[in-house]
């Protein structure tokens, strides 16, 4: 799993049947500072999550154990929403607080 901003939705109207009716959104993976860390990714939600949330997102294979995207030609999956992250003794993120 891996830290990731959601900054974009991706439409698609032609795709593979297993997909079709898949909410795919951009993401852009960060590191525990939530500075960008590689190029941005899409991925299908399976969490119902929105533009500029912090979620964790798994890749490679491990996006197909997701309920949703079980059986699926997916490389990349939204499969949390984070609401805290506590690093070293720290609240560094706060989902309640943000904005």
């Amino acid at each position: 799993m891996k830290f990731a901003i959601i900054i974009g939705n991706c439409v698609a109207t032609r795709k593979d049947e297993k997909i079709t009716g898949r909410k795919l959104m951009v993401i852009q993976p960060v590191d525990i500072s939530f500075q960008k860390s590689g190029d941005p990714l899409v991925a299908v939600d399976a969490v119902g999550a929105g533009e500029g949330e912090l979620i964790l997102f798994a890749s490679g294979s491990s996006a197909r154990q997701t309920t949703l995207t079980e059986g699926t030609p997916c490389d990349c999956v939204i499969m949390a929403i984070v609401d805290t992250v506590d690093f070293k003794g720290s609240i560094v993120f706060d989902k309640s607080k943000e904005k």
